[in-house]
């Protein structure tokens, strides 16, 4: 009897794993090696303390013991912790190709990849808000929301600059530009400045280039139209006669010969005045993955469990839909395109040297690419770029952080800052392979401390995307 007593009281002393979607008033992962995400390298084994949405304590293993009791325990041993990955391209997709799909779906899939933080850049603003509001409170299993709506295009100064305060006085954490003509961005910027408000450039082919967003120190310039024409010695590309932008052919056939033109001499003083104005780069080198090879994008892995049916319907040829360019794709514009490919990455490699902050998006819901999995890939292809993986993880999390104004909250495996966390079984600067959720890599994400079971995640996610 008393052996039966005293072994119930042992199982009941034991540590409890937790409880999916649930966050705790204290929280102990133990034995972890540690990635803080500043670029220094591992270390551990230590045990990391959680009260609530914080990160309390980072002790060696075996010394939080001192710290009380837990309502839940994670044994990392032989594991692996990063800060949660902060994705600076994200959209909270409703619907594609006119059909409706879950927003669920796409939160799930980003927490499943690690993503805890999203910059969503021009998703329907009044519906994202909502769910930013449930994220927050930890209603809804969701990465948290930074909402930067779109701009629009004001016809003179006076507008553009209501049109920020607009934004501002509905709640926007900043603002996405697109297709601006120089005088509306020179009034919206000195507005957004004066307000606060952070600022994401998809430059496009326009008016506008790198140079007005060094003059007006956007925050970040996204993609990378606008640097290399920033560098042209003409100060256009040379378009055939028959070229005309709004056809996605046509844009993006010749987007893969624009970095060929830019004069060397020129863009390296673009990247270096870039980088002296403090003008991130985020490059999102996945989205446009699929010009440098259409097969291998079509015929994804990843695709036969995780894809929902909208999205597939959404990535088939069509000149309706945005980045659904594949029409008589040939061989040469494969091979200009990896040529593209060469020169880009050497300039983001380029702009990193000089002391710009380069960040990671995925702009997934287009080309081929699927939320989370399109992130994942970027990482890949940032060290492709020649980033060593520990300065990769520090562009995906401190540098996110940086990017948004939230590096003294988030980013880091650090005390004080938020408990957004990942658990990965399997060392990630090995292989960052081991993070995709077809390799099963990442056990546990843990965003503002409420934590989420990524097998679960996994499962949910199937099941949606068979419907």
């Amino acid at each position: 009897m008393i052996l039966a007593l005293l072994a119930a009281v042992a199982l009941l002393a034991q540590p409890r794993p937790p409880e999916h979607g649930r966050r705790y008033q204290r929280l102990v992962i133990r034995n972890a090696i540690v990635v803080e995400g500043n670029g220094t390298p591992a270390s551990g084994p230590r045990d990391i303390v959680i009260d609530g949405d914080r990160i309390t304590g980072i002790v060696n293993a075996g010394a939080a013991a001192r710290t009380g009791q837990a309502g839940a325990e994670i044994d990392a041993a032989g594991q692996y912790v990063l800060p949660g990955f902060i994705n600076l391209h994200g959209h909270s997709h409703e619907e594609r190709a006119g059909a409706p799909m879950p927003v669920d779906y796409v939160f799930k899939l980003w927490l499943s990849c690690g993503i805890t933080t999203v910059r969503d850049v021009g998703s329907d603003f009044d519906s994202v808000r909502k769910l930013r509001e449930s994220s927050r409170k930890g209603e809804i299993a969701a990465p948290r929301l930074f909402l930067y709506p779109f701009f629009g295009r004001p016809p003179d100064a006076a507008a553009a600059r209501a049109r920020v305060r607009e934004l501002h006085g509905k709640g926007a954490d900043g603002i996405k530009i697109l297709g601006i003509q120089r005088d509306t961005m020179d009034a919206m910027m000195d507005e957004a400045h004066k307000l606060g408000l952070r600022v994401a450039h998809h430059v496009g082919i326009e008016e506008t280039n790198a140079w007005d967003c060094i003059r007006n120190k956007t925050s970040s310039i996204e993609h990378w139209y606008g640097i290399p024409d920033a560098a042209l010695p003409d100060g256009i590309q040379n378009f055939p006669p028959e070229y005309n932008y709004s056809d996605e052919v046509h844009r993006f056939r010749y987007a893969g010969r624009l970095w060929r033109e830019a004069d060397p001499a020129r863009l390296d003083g673009v990247l270096a005045a870039m980088a002296n104005a403090g003008v991130a780069w985020d490059p999102t080198f996945n989205i446009y993955e699929a010009s440098r090879d259409v097969g291998r994008a079509q015929n994804k892995p990843e695709f036969r469990d995780y894809l929902h049916p909208a999205l597939r319907k959404f990535f088939e040829p069509n000149r309706e839909n945005h980045g659904s360019y594949f029409f008589n794709w040939t061989t040469a514009d494969e091979i200009y395109w990896k040529e593209n490919y060469r020169l880009w990455m050497a300039a983001v490699r380029k702009f990193a040297q000089l002391g710009g902050i380069v960040g990671t998006g995925e702009d997934a819901g287009y080309i081929y690419q699927v939320y989370g999995f399109g992130y994942l890939r970027e990482l890949e292809l940032q060290q492709e770029a020649g980033f060593h993986a520990l300065k990769v993880i520090q562009h995906a999390t401190g540098n996110g952080a940086r990017i948004l104004g939230q590096e003294n909250t988030l980013g880091r495996v650090r005390v004080g800052w938020t408990a957004d966390l990942i658990v990965v079984r399997g060392n990630p600067l090995e292989n960052f392979k081991i993070l995709n959720p077809l390799q099963g890599g990442i056990q546990w994400t843990i965003k503002d401390g409420f934590v989420y079971s990524v097998p679960r995640l996994l499962d949910e996610i199937r099941g949606v995307a068979s419907k």
